[in-house]
C-alpha cells in the first residue's frame, strides 16, 4: 500500500466513523418532533450529552487530514462547496449551543428545542447536499474550481440531502431504542419500520439517479465490468433490511442498531468503489491531488499517534456511559 492510499484509507475511515457516530446524534434532533413530551426529550438528549461533542471530533479530523494529505482536494472542495459547508457549520453551532443552554432554560426552552431540531435537520441536509454535489462531479480546470457558486443546488443533491436525513433519523431511533425502555422505547420501535421503508426508497432513488447525473459512474457500473462485483450490494441491502424488520419485531435492540450501521456501510462502500481512484470525480486522481511525499510521511506520523488516542477516548466515553438512561438523569 502506497502512502497516498494509506492517507485515503485514513480519511475514508474517519468520515465513516463520523457518519456512524454523529449520524445517530443528529438523528435524535430529526425525530424530536415526534416526541413532544418535555421529560422524554430530556432523556433523549441525556443519551448523547456525554458523547456528542466527541463524535464531532471525527469531522475535524477528516478536514485536517484532507488539508494535510490532499491540499488540492481541500482547496477545490472548499471553493466549490463553501456555501453548504458554512451553512452546515452554522447549523452545528446552533445545535451545540442548544445542548448547553436547553437544560438550564425555563421560559425559552421551546426555542432551544427548535434550535436543536433545525440545527440537526440543517446539518444533516447540507451534508447530504455536499455528498450529492461530489457525486455529480465538481467542475475543475487546472486544479481549480471552475463552476458557479450554486452549482451544488441541483435536484439530485437535494435528493441526497433528504436521503441522508432519513439515514440519520433511522440511526437516531435505533440508538434511542438501546438507551430507553418502557413506553418511550415501544413508540421508538414503531417509528423504525416506516423510517426504514423511507430510507430504502431513497436508496433506490439515489441508485437509479446516480448513473443518470454522472456518465462516468454509469460507464464504471455498466461498461467496465464493475457491475458483476457490485450486483451483490442490492441483495445485501435487501437482506440487511429484512433482518432489521425481524430484529425490530423480536425487540432485539442492539441488533437493530448494528444492522442500521451495516446499511450505512454498504452504501458507503458502493460510493467508494464508484469513484476510486479519483479524489474529485472524475477530474483529479488521488495521486495527482496528494501532497509531496515528505509532507505525507511527516503528517502520517502524527496521524498514527492521534487516531488511536481518539479511538481510545471515544471508546472509553461510550463504555463509561453505557446502559439505559434513567428517568431524571443529568449529565453536566
Amino acid at each position: 500500500m502506497s502512502i497516498t492510499t494509506a492517507w485515503a484509507a485514513i480519511i475514508a475511515f474517519g468520515l465513516f466513523v463520523y457518519v456512524a457516530l454523529d449520524g445517530f446524534d443528529l438523528g435524535i434532533g430529526l425525530i424530536f418532533p415526534f416526541f413532544p413530551d418535555d421529560e422524554e426529550r430530556n432523556m433523549m438528549m441525556h443519551s448523547v450529552a456525554p458523547i456528542w461533542d466527541g463524535n464531532e471530533t471525527w469531522l475535524v479530523l477528516g478536514g485536517a487530514a484532507l488539508y494535510a494529505a490532499f491540499p488540492v482536494v481541500y482547496g477545490v472542495a472548499l471553493s466549490a462547496l463553501y456555501l453548504p459547508i458554512v451553512m452546515m457549520l452554522v447549523c452545528l453551532i446552533f445545535r451545540g449551543v442548544s445542548f448547553e443552554i436547553r437544560g438550564k432554560a425555563k421560559r425559552t426552552k421551546h426555542l432551544w428545542d427548535l434550535s436543536f431540531i433545525v440545527g440537526s435537520a440543517g446539518a444533516s441536509f447540507f451534508q447530504g447536499i455536499i455528498l450529492g454535489a461530489y457525486l455529480q462531479g465538481i467542475p475543475v480546470v487546472n486544479e481549480s474550481f471552475a463552476g458557479d457558486s450554486f452549482f451544488w443546488l441541483h435536484p439530485f443533491s437535494i435528493l441526497t440531502g433528504l436521503g441522508l436525513m432519513a439515514t440519520y433519523a433511522l440511526l437516531g431511533a435505533c440508538w434511542l431504542i438501546m438507551k430507553m425502555d418502557g413506553d418511550l422505547q415501544r413508540r421508538l420501535y414503531r417509528l423504525v419500520t416506516p423510517l426504514t421503508l423511507v430510507l430504502l426508497v431513497f436508496i433506490l432513488g439515489v441508485s437509479v439517479w446516480t448513473p443518470m447525473v454522472s456518465p462516468q459512474i454509469a460507464h464504471r457500473w455498466f461498461d467496465s465490468g464493475l457491475l458483476s462485483r457490485l450486483i451483490v450490494v442490492p441483495f445485501l441491502v435487501a437482506i440487511v433490511a429484512l433482518s432489521l424488520f425481524v430484529a425490530i419485531r423480536r425487540r432485539r435492540e442492539k441488533t437493530a442498531f448494528f444492522l442500521t450501521l451495516l446499511l450505512v456501510l454498504l452504501g458507503y462502500i458502493g460510493l467508494l468503489v464508484s469513484v476510486w481512484p479519483y479524489a474529485i470525480p472524475f477530474t483529479i486522481l488521488l495521486a495527482d491531488a496528494a501532497a509531496p511525499r515528505s509532507s505525507q510521511i511527516f503528517t502520517l506520523v502524527g496521524a498514527v499517534i492521534i487516531v488511536p488516542i481518539i479511538l481510545a477516548y471515544t471508546t472509553a466515553g461510550y463504555w463509561i456511559f453505557r446502559g439505559k438512561v434513567a428517568q431524571g438523569a443529568q449529565y453536566h
